[in-house]
């Protein structure tokens, strides 16, 4: 009888080292995207963060994409490809925006900014409304508001609900005036440049309107900047978890 040759073991890297290749690629390209974050953008550092969650980082066991939990989590990320999708889209129509109202940038009349809400095209007051007005001044602004209208008609943006929000300083309203308080005043000044929109081709449908008066201030209202930094109308595009 033939002697069975003794089995031999098999050659090559241990199983653990393909899941730690794959973490150390993820962590590379996140540290890149973030080294220069003018370049991205938050859908793409999101989507980068739930990809390093999806190979176990932080978790001791290891060896853990291949588990039902994990597909499971994968399986969300593809259904919220779409969100994703949309704020690219978003940040995209934000560079846009930048590029189109420059000349506004420049001269403090126009602030582009995003947060929670969306992206947010803040008007200065005092270079769109007459002092304790709610009047806009269409012969200096018609332009932007034009240029406004056009872009928030654009096509990545056509599909938007939209938020106007007048806030006031602290100094309080004239009595003699026709503005009670500055919850009038902030209220009012945001339903005339719905109008305006709206005039410049803006479905009106797309709206919400608010007044906050002096309740979210963005600076001290103990200075002469800082209240008029305070006075402003902000048109926002909302996040669709804002509509």
């Amino acid at each position: 009888m033939a002697k069975k040759k003794p089995k031999q073991e098999l050659g090559g890297i241990a199983e653990w080292i393909v899941t730690y290749g794959d973490m150390v690629t993820l962590l590379l390209c996140f540290f890149v995207a973030l080294f220069n974050m003018n370049t991205s953008n938050t859908p793409e550092v999101s989507q980068l963060i739930s990809s390093l969650s999806s190979v176990g980082l932080g978790s001791s066991s290891g060896g853990l994409t291949l588990s039902a939990g994990r597909l499971a989590e994968m399986g969300n990320s593809v259904n919220s490809l779409p969100s994703i999708e949309k704020g690219r889209m978003l940040a995209t129509a934000m560079k846009k925006a930048v590029s189109l109202f420059q000349p506004e940038i420049k001269s403090n009349k126009v602030r582009i900014t995003s947060d929670e809400r969306g992206l947010v095209i803040t008007l200065a007051s005092d270079a769109f409304f007459r002092p304790a007005s709610a009047a806009i001044n269409i012969d200096e602004t018609r332009s932007m508001l034009i240029r406004l209208a056009e872009f928030l008609n654009s096509s990545e943006l056509s599909d938007r609900k939209l938020r106007i929000e007048g806030h006031t300083d602290r100094e309080p309203t004239d009595p003699a005036g026709p503005w009670r308080s500055n919850w009038e005043l902030s209220a009012a000044r945001s339903i005339n440049t719905l109008h305006y929109l709206s005039d410049f081709g803006v479905p009106e449908a797309r709206f919400q309107v608010a007044g906050f008066s002096d309740t979210v201030p963005l600076a001290s209202n103990d200075t002469v900047e800082g209240r008029a930094y305070n006075r402003r109308v902000d048109i926002i595009v909302l996040d669709e978890g804002h509509l």
